[in-house]
Order: structure tokens, then C-alpha cells, then sequence
């Protein structure tokens, strides 16, 4: 889901992409998320693999409609590190449409290189003559 904001300085208009994601993780229980539909009524939950490009029904477990935000709880059959793309319909009509992130860190430490990186050691001394 992409948004743009616009930022008018005197005869130039720069346009800034922002990004809104849904972070889930790879476990087998049912996970919650919440979002503002263009309708209130869908019936069908797709989402696609971006790396494999192969596309899975979602059996919707329970839903809560607000005022403003709905809410979904589904069980995903998610891979950790994958970005998938969620559609909502109701028939043909897309209800709603976005962007997931399986990861099993949690958000306050996310890294993304995370347990890669090795710091090295040495026993090197260096001396700066000035």
C-alpha cells in the first residue's frame, strides 16, 4: 500500500513515498491485524508469496468491524524474511490490499542482518605518529 504526501516549496512539488506494512510472524497460531477497508463487507482473504509468486486462501477465523478500523484474525502459513501481498474481496470487487512481513524477531530489535554480522578481534597495536 503506498501513500504520497506533497511537499509544495515555491514552484517545486516533491512527492515522498511512505510504506505501511503488516508484520506477522512465522508461528502456526492465529495472528491479529487490523486495517481501514474501502467496503465493510468481504468474504475472501489472498495472499502471495513475492518470492515464489503463488497465491493462498486465507480462511478468515474472526473479524470485528469498528467505526473506522476493521479487524482480522487469521492462521497464515507464513516464511520467516518473506513479503507477501494481501488482497481483500468481496467477489471480484478488491476490498482492500497490502503488504506483509514474516519475521519472527520483534519489532523493537529488529535487525535486519541479524546474527550475520561477526565482529573481529585482534591483537593488532597500531601507533599514529603526528
Amino acid at each position: 500500500m503506498f501513500g504520497f504526501f506533497l511537499l509544495k516549496k515555491r514552484t517545486k512539488t516533491r512527492i515522498f513515498n511512505y510504506y505501511n506494512m503488516i508484520v506477522l510472524t512465522p508461528s502456526g497460531n492465529p495472528q491479529t491485524f487490523s486495517f481501514i477497508p474501502r467496503s465493510n463487507v468481504y468474504t475472501l482473504m489472498q495472499i502471495t508469496d513475492d518470492q515464489t509468486n503463488i497465491t493462498s486462501n486465507v480462511a478468515i477465523t474472526s473479524s470485528t468491524i469498528g467505526d473506522y478500523v476493521n479487524t482480522i484474525t487469521a492462521t497464515f502459513a507464513l516464511v520467516e524474511g518473506h513479503f507477501y501481498n494481501l488482497v481483500l474481496k468481496n467477489g471480484a470487487t478488491i476490498v482492500f490490499k497490502d503488504r506483509i512481513f514474516c519475521t519472527a524477531q520483534s519489532l523493537v530489535t529488529f535487525s535486519v542482518n541479524n546474527g550475520q554480522y561477526v565482529s573481529n578481534t585482534t591483537s593488532n597495536e597500531f601507533i599514529v605518529y603526528e
